[in-house]
């Protein structure tokens, strides 16, 4: 057995179906289209959601949301038992980057609080959660906040 011989099951291809090859052919003149009208003409097709002229349902349900795109914030964020695992007992932004740990540091680096953390160590980041701050001090380190990071369009240009 090759691919050759391979064949499609009885009955599963049908033969095409030839419109508009004269009246003996059970599909002339108007080829199963009807007569007349915008459907029976060739290269019909209208517009996704019209409704005839009626004022489509997608334009007659009101709006609802909001979208912050344009000015929200993102942070490259890693968790304490990530910084457990680590080499080192003193971790900044920069520091966290050159390492691979992050991957882009964006509007700056938040240190969520997942995982446990056995060993003391210094974090310096722009945010911390609770949970992390916690888990840090109680294991006798040091973390520091920077303060958000100010990024404007030039900023961008420049890197």
């Amino acid at each position: 057995m090759d691919l050759s011989s391979l064949k499609p099951p009885k009955g599963q291809v049908k033969q095409q179906r030839r419109v508009g090859r004269g009246m003996g052919s059970g599909r002339g003149k108007y080829s199963g289209r009807g007569a007349k009208g915008q459907k029976s003409i060739s290269g019909y097709g209208h517009m996704r959601g019209f409704e005839g002229g009626q004022m489509p349902l997608h334009r007659r349900l009101p709006k609802r949301g909001f979208s912050n795109a344009p000015f929200r914030k993102h942070f490259a964020v890693i968790n304490v038992g990530q910084l457990e695992k680590l080499e080192g007992d003193t971790f900044t932004p920069e520091s966290l980057a050159a390492a691979g740990a992050v991957k882009k540091l964006g509007d700056g680096l938040k240190v969520l609080g997942n995982g446990e953390l056995t060993r003391r160590i210094s974090v310096t980041a722009h945010l911390f959660s609770e949970t992390a701050l916690q888990k840090i001090q109680a294991a006798g380190g040091t973390a520091t906040a920077l303060g958000l990071r100010q990024r404007g369009p030039k900023e961008e240009e420049k890197k």
